[in-house]
């Protein structure tokens, strides 16, 4: 099976401890892993601020990147939502047949990580270990969108050493939002907050989630709280182990 990362934006320019914690976990789960220099934005951005003009030649971008491979790899909720969902009407509305067929191939192939791991891979146990008291948020397009359900939980859950904790209105946006935050900073941020105080009364050490994005966000309102509590995305507490935690990373965000 040919598997491909698609990295993201986010995480490629922030957070590309995340991309090194997928292909770490892929491989030791016995998965080689390739990732296509040729990627760029998945053009979720732009579809979102409704470029879809504009997002056509992205989406023949992540085409052309990504053909011929039997699975597709992202370590975000949204992205794999744009490239299952919104990359079909960019497609559509450019009248391109020879596109919207391409996409046909490509799109169906593309998983969140949680999604990969257990239908494609059938493991929950992926030998991870993460001696720390936890909370879980679910982002909203793995969510709503792509319906990944329990997945990330189970795998959690799985880890030895972790202690899980339920998250209060967990399935509430925690308001970022991409263009969202910047148009509506204020409500952004009134959101984030009730997140981060929510995060703050499970009294977990570690809030995770599938997207850097959302992480970011509550991330940087529960620093300026001083709140003691890290972030990290759910691929680098299943890439931690023993021998390699992954953990002493995320200390620094």
């Amino acid at each position: 099976m040919r598997v491909a990362l698609m990295v993201t934006c986010v995480n490629d320019a922030m957070f590309p401890e995340t991309g090194k914690a997928v292909v770490t976990l892929l491989r030791r789960l016995g998965v080689a892993v390739e990732f296509p220099v040729t990627q760029t934005c998945c053009a979720q951005p732009m579809v979102n601020t409704g470029y879809l003009d504009e997002a056509v030649p992205v989406v023949r971008t992540f085409v052309d990147a990504f053909a011929g491979y039997d699975a597709i790899v992202t370590p975000s909720g949204s992205c794999a939502g744009s490239a299952r969902h919104q990359h079909g009407i960019v497609a559509r509305r450019s009248g391109d047949a020879g596109l919207a067929a391409a996409l046909a191939e490509t799109s169906p192939r593309v998983y969140e990580l949680t999604e990969f791991l257990v239908d494609v891979l059938g493991v929950v146990d992926v030998g991870a270990y993460f001696p720390h008291r936890v909370t879980y948020h679910p982002t909203c397009h793995s969510l709503r969108m792509l319906g990944v359900g329990d997945r990330p939980r189970r795998l959690l859950e799985a880890v030895r050493g972790l202690r899980m904790v339920d998250l209060p209105s967990a399935e509430e946006c925690c308001g970022f939002g991409g263009t969202f935050a910047l148009k509506n900073a204020d409500t952004s941020i009134a959101m984030g907050a009730d997140k981060a105080r929510n995060v703050r009364s499970t009294g977990a050490e570690v809030m995770v989630a599938g997207d850097n994005s959302c992480l970011m966000h509550v991330g940087g309102i529960l620093s300026r709280q001083r709140s003691g509590v890290r972030v990290m995305h759910l691929a680098e507490i299943l890439a931690s182990t023993e021998d390699a935690p992954f953990g002493a990373v995320a200390a620094s965000r």
